[in-house]
């Protein structure tokens, strides 16, 4: 009866990292995070370092926010002003983003870090 009952291994989630090694260790892949599509490399590759998922999951939030932004830049005149502010926008919080990551700081990106948390992968 205990058997049944028993989750097998390969069911259990993944054990998640976290600390100074895992920060060491994945600030390069963290900072890839925010480099356009390229946030699924931490994604995909680091699946049990804290660190590097956190900053891919903000990366994806800022790719899909660029890429509403420059589908709204079809439209003419409105949209392309939306499109410009919009477009600075994500380079600042890519900055911003790269920075935390290097410097081995988890901090939410201002009005997409708290949907970031919500992605589970």
């Amino acid at each position: 009866m205990e058997e049944q009952n028993q989750t097998p291994q390969s069911v259990l989630p993944i054990q998640m990292k976290s600390g100074p090694g895992d920060v060491q260790e994945n600030k390069i892949l963290a900072i890839i995070g925010y480099l356009g599509i390229l946030c699924l490399i931490p994604l995909l590759l680091k699946r049990d370092s804290q660190f590097a998922q956190y900053h891919g999951k903000q990366g994806v939030m800022l790719l899909i926010g660029w890429v509403v932004i420059n589908v709204v830049m079809v439209v003419p005149i409105l949209g392309w002003i939306v499109g410009f502010v919009g477009n600075i926008a994500c380079l600042v919080l890519m900055i911003v983003g790269i920075v935390n990551a290097a410097q081995g700081q988890m901090k939410e990106l201002p009005w997409i870090g708290k949907y970031a948390g919500k992605i589970n992968l």
